[in-house]
């Protein structure tokens, strides 16, 4: 009786095996509806964008050709109407003297005929010679001789067909998502990840997604052949879930375990006293079992950030106020001028906290931290203001143009100013002049409320003008424009 019971337990351990299996592979197959449905209309869109630059690229061809038959049009025309004015002009010449010659012969008087019979039977013989061969022959012909050569092209355009993927190898495994070297810092977090140490199956790239977080829908953030991803911008005092998976020519892996990622701590300290009213935002952990992991961050302020481009002689004191602020429970969210991104002719110093520029001419650098969220405040000290130039100050995406003074672009909102006054600047409309300028030693101050999706600058602690910039969205960099005379 025994031994049947344990045969028996043994063959249902395996049969449980094989369900389990199938559970699995169900989910793996319910997932290729899922990722056939959303490839079909990838792919679809990328036909359609193919098909749409073919013809885009036909029609500029179109708008060439057309023009050099207009050029070919007009030239004929031009020939053929100077060869019609010389001949009226030359027929106009013989048809006179050959009313003058018929004129003369109707004289009765012989001496007069005499004296002038010779000059006029040479000027008939000029003329009839002017008339030679070929004057009375067309110079261009009605006829274009263009012949387009549309056979390949045509032949190329019926022969346009699919390249079928051969299936060289199988689906890759899910990766692993290797928790002791994913971080987090200020609103930046790290990923990383590897394939299965025993798996052989080539692997084309991978795709990072992170939802929202709050709990939304995922979204890509990465596509590539990386296994390492720093994703930027994300939300202060938030908690993101991220996932990976892997594709080759085959398909897409399942994704890998889910990480929770904590892009804050929790404090529960008394807010302090700021120059401008700061809400602090808090948002409940969530851990996902079994599978959670929360990744502490170094100490961050979602209300307050400060951008440290002070000289030497500021330092201290601006050290000792953000210390005296962080004794007291609050966290600050440090951050500096990116190299990175910056145009090449910035030059930093002082650890990427001091920057100026070797041109003339202005050029654009950002921090190194975006801002999608919250309400935060920076200053930024002027140590060299030389042949009153005008320094520009504000936020702007990561794609802002490097080249130009800040605010010339739709992707940058900035306060310019000089020695006397200011303007605010985006898509190089100037607004809102304002009396009140900067010196060595001034401090501009960028005030970024993305709670109320408003932008306000001061100089010198006072406000600068009305509510710069409103209907603010999305995701925003400290930045600077600057030339050679300016350093801060």
């Amino acid at each position: 009786f025994f031994p049947l019971q344990s045969q028996l337990s043994q063959a249902l351990n395996g049969l449980s095996d094989r369900a389990k299996e199938a559970k699995e592979f169900l989910v793996q197959l319910r997932n290729m509806v899922q990722q056939i449905q959303e490839n079909s209309v990838e792919f679809e869109a990328c036909l359609v964008a193919q098909c749409d630059a073919l013809i885009d690229a036909l029609n500029r061809r179109k708008a060439q050709l057309l023009s050099r038959v207009n050029k070919e049009h007009e030239h004929k025309l031009k020939v053929v109407r100077d060869q019609i004015s010389h001949c009226t002009v030359k027929l106009r010449q013989t048809t006179g003297l050959m009313e003058y010659c018929l004129e003369v012969i109707k004289e009765n008087d012989p001496s007069g005929f005499l004296q002038i019979s010779d000059a006029l039977i040479r000027r008939v013989h000029l003329t009839e010679d002017q008339w030679g061969k070929g004057t009375l022959t067309p110079r261009m012909t009605t006829d274009f001789d263009l012949n387009l050569d549309n056979a390949p092209l045509l032949q190329s355009i019926h022969q346009l067909d699919f390249v079928q993927m051969k299936v060289s190898s199988p689906v890759p495994a899910p990766p692993i998502l290797q928790l002791e070297e994913c971080c987090t810092h200020n609103n930046s977090a790290t990923l990383s990840w590897k394939q299965p140490p025993l798996s052989t199956v080539q692997v084309e790239g991978y795709i990072l997604e992170l939802d929202d977080g709050n709990g939304g829908q995922f979204r890509e953030v990465y596509v590539g052949k990386e296994t390492m991803c720093t994703v930027d911008g994300l939300h202060f005092n938030s908690t993101y879930s991220a996932r990976v998976k892997a594709f080759n020519k085959t398909g897409v892996s399942p994704y890998s375990k889910t990480l929770v990622l904590q892009t804050s701590e929790d404090t529960q300290s008394e807010e302090q006293t700021l120059p401008f009213p700061v809400p602090l935002e808090r948002s409940q952990l969530r851990r996902m079992s079994p599978f959670s992991s929360t990744l502490n961050l170094q100490p961050s302020f979602p209300g307050r950030s400060y951008f440290e481009l002070r000289s030497s002689a500021h330092q201290l004191s601006l050290h000792s106020s953000l210390q005296s602020l962080n004794s007291a429970g609050e966290p600050i969210a440090w951050f500096s001028f990116d190299p990175a991104s910056a145009h090449a002719d910035i030059i930093f110093s002082n650890d990427n906290l001091t920057v100026t520029c070797n041109s003339y001419d202005d050029r654009v650098v950002l921090g190194k931290t975006g801002f999608s969220k919250g309400l935060h405040y920076w200053e930024l000290s002027i140590d060299r203001y030389d042949n009153h130039p005008d320094p520009a100050f504000g936020v702007a995406r990561i794609d802002v143009l490097k080249d130009a003074m800040l605010g010339k672009d739709d992707k940058a909102w900035a306060m310019y100013v000089d020695n006397n006054r200011s303007w605010f600047m985006h898509n190089n409309s100037h607004t809102n002049r304002t009396e009140g300028g900067i010196t060595k030693g001034a401090t501009v101050g960028v005030l970024l409320d993305l709670t109320r999706r408003t932008l306000t600058f001061s100089i010198n602690e006072d406000q600068q003008g009305p509510v710069a910039f409103e209907n603010l969205e999305g995701l925003f960099f400290p930045a600077v424009s600057l030339n050679r005379n300016v350093q801060v």
